[in-house]
């Protein structure tokens, strides 16, 4: 009796571990088999910014992926480091990959023919942000999110009008942004009629801070007399705030930028700057995801959207968010 009662236990105790042994395969093998099926359903998206050297792009990008993510896709971010080829080169890769809708922040606006070209063959939405593709390109273009980059050279000039009587001013620029070109060219066209006010010199610096200083310090030396920089965006004029700096000449000259960056602002707290255009990177990547999706279920009314920008001075700094971007 009691041989069989051990036998039997035995019996019972080794399908015991059958069965577990069984149910855990089971689960493995679907489980595994849900998280392909569900990869399979993500769908992907790719970003390529002129340059990632700007956290500007970074909260872009942040935004984006939060609601791609959150739509269970996937991001794909490139950083074409300036280079006009690389980003033609990273943009063939998302192609390739597989992308369904194409951010795109171009190098250089005149030269991204072959891009669009890419994406138009393979069926790939682009949607350009913070600046835009030249005229001829723009139907092209699915979709364009920038800020009123114009009307904040604008503003920059006009604040200056407003407070200065005359100024011997430089430029920073990067003439391959689009965005960066509206900016000078708002602000130039604005002081044209007002002859005490006069530009005499400007320097390209691609608006990187490391490149907008030792192009201010070459100004400083070749000019005695600056009383204005108009910098096309926030780290041209971190750069020229460390010239001037340097250079013992801070506290003379009136600096503008455009973008709202928190170290600017603080600046601007502290008396060393003078204005900034904010805009709203948050604002663009929110807008920029939102209508990827709708461009992907057709449901796209818009072609062009324009972002307003706000002029940041000592009078409403105090105001605004000093800490973070907006």
């Amino acid at each position: 009796m009691k041989k069989k009662y051990k036998l039997y236990s035995s019996v019972f105790l080794l399908f015991i571990i059958l069965l577990s042994i069984f149910c855990l395969r089971e689960n493995i093998f679907l489980s595994a088999d849900y998280s392909a099926a569900h990869n399979e359903q993500r769908r992907k998206f790719g970003a390529v910014y002129m340059t990632l050297n700007n956290p500007f792009y970074e909260i872009i990008d942040d935004e984006i992926r939060t609601a791609v993510e959150k739509n269970g896709d996937t991001l794909l971010t490139r950083d074409a480091a300036l280079s006009t080829n690389r980003q033609t080169e990273e943009v063939r890769e998302l192609i390739n990959d597989g992308i369904k809708v194409l951010f795109l922040n171009a190098v250089d606006w005149q030269q991204i023919d072959p891009i669009l070209e890419m994406a138009q063959k393979a069926n790939v939405p682009v949607i350009a942000v913070d600046t835009n593709a030249d005229d001829k390109n723009e139907s092209s273009v699915a979709l364009t999110i920038v800020s009123d980059n114009y009307q904040a050279g604008v503003d920059c000039a006009e604040h200056m009008l407003a407070n200065l009587a005359g100024a011997n001013i430089v430029l920073l620029k990067h003439s391959q942004a689009k965005s960066a070109v509206d900016r000078i060219n708002g602000f130039t066209d604005t002081i044209r009629n007002h002859p005490s006010f006069r530009i005499i010199d400007s320097a390209e610096c691609k608006g990187q801070l490391e490149l907008a200083m030792p192009a201010m310090e070459a100004l400083i030396k070749k000019h005695n007399d600056i009383d204005v920089v108009m910098a096309l965006n926030d780290p041209a004029a971190m750069g020229a705030l460390a010239a001037l700096k340097n250079a013992g000449q801070l506290s003379r000259v009136n600096v503008y930028g455009i973008d709202g960056a928190p170290e600017t602002k603080e600046m601007i707290l502290r008396g060393n700057m003078t204005a900034t255009a904010a805009q709203s990177p948050r604002r663009i990547g929110q807008l920029a995801a939102e209508k990827a999706y709708e461009l992907l279920s057709n449901r796209i009314d818009q072609r062009y959207i324009k972002l307003p920008t706000v002029l940041l001075t000592s009078e409403n700094i105090s105001q605004n968010n000093i800490n973070g971007w907006d």
